[in-house]
């Protein structure tokens, strides 16, 4: 009686199948970059890039010092004006908004060199993250939560962030960030000048939020780390995106493993 009855739903008779929920790779992009070119001054840094991130993803673009990554990230947040190309978010052009409208559609960035207000305590600098929200109740329980994920976000509640360790200060800007409830989280090196044990740290709370299902773009140097956690990856050189693929080829890719993995890569990645 209950092969036949789940066999009657099958048909269309019974209880409807279950349908997997969508994998990121099935889901339209949320973030597209065509053939995009912007720059300081007189001086045209990114060439035309084009590149795309769908929702849950983990997308990380490397390259060497000068390849325009910061760039890219600075153009998308609306720091720096699109000279030519179409920067696009959940189908809205971004290319005239300004850079505190972008936040509020939910695209927010993790600054290089972590940028905390030095002098302003722990819990100040988390407050401001959520400076354009207008839901106070939910920014008080989002606080709240985020004190129960990172107990040292209570431990040092009133302390000045200045005082704070580089891996805490990381810590600080990461959870900055999440007050202000991006929808896609931006990270410009976030392991610069860190020791690799802090690194480590720093990671672990980005694969949490992987886990979450946060949706990521991650800029980095740290080209192991970086293709350890992502899904897909660009290679970025002088201005322009030179290689593209999912996060284990770029790192099985013996160019790549050349040119920013270095000697050992696969002893010290295995």
């Amino acid at each position: 009686m209950e092969g036949g009855s789940e066999e009657r739903g099958s048909r269309g008779t019974g209880v409807s199948p279950v349908i997997p929920p969508p994998t990121p790779s099935s889901r339209p992009p949320m973030l597209t970059l065509k053939s995009v070119q912007a720059g300081y001054g007189p001086l045209t840094v990114l060439k035309g890039i084009s590149l795309h991130v769908r929702p849950g993803e983990v997308v990380t673009l490397i390259g060497g010092n000068g390849a325009g990554k910061s760039t890219t990230l600075r153009t998308i947040c609306g720091l720096l004006p699109v000279r030519r190309g179409v920067l696009e978010f959940d189908g809205q052009e971004l290319n005239r908004l300004s850079p505190e409208r972008i936040v509020s559609l939910g695209l927010v960035l993790v600054p290089e060199g972590r940028r905390v207000f030095s002098s302003l305590s722990v819990t100040a600098n988390l407050e401001l993250g959520s400076y354009h929200r207008t839901d106070k109740a939910q920014v008080r329980r989002d606080l709240e939560d985020l004190r129960e994920r990172f107990p040292l976000l209570r431990e040092r509640a009133a302390q000045p962030a200045g005082t704070l360790s580089g891996g805490e200060q990381q810590m600080l800007a990461i959870c900055r960030a999440l007050m202000a409830k991006p929808r896609l989280l931006m990270l410009d090196e976030p392991s610069m000048g860190l020791a690799p044990r802090i690194v480590r740290q720093v990671y672990g709370i980005l694969s949490d939020l992987k886990a979450r299902g946060t949706t990521l773009l991650l800029i980095e140097q740290n080209a192991r780390a970086a293709l350890k956690l992502a899904d897909r990856g660009y290679v970025m050189e002088t201005g322009r995106i030179i290689l593209d693929g999912a996060a284990a080829e770029l790192r099985d890719d013996p160019e790549v493993q050349r040119a920013y993995l270095g000697k050992g890569y696969r002893e010290v990645w295995e």
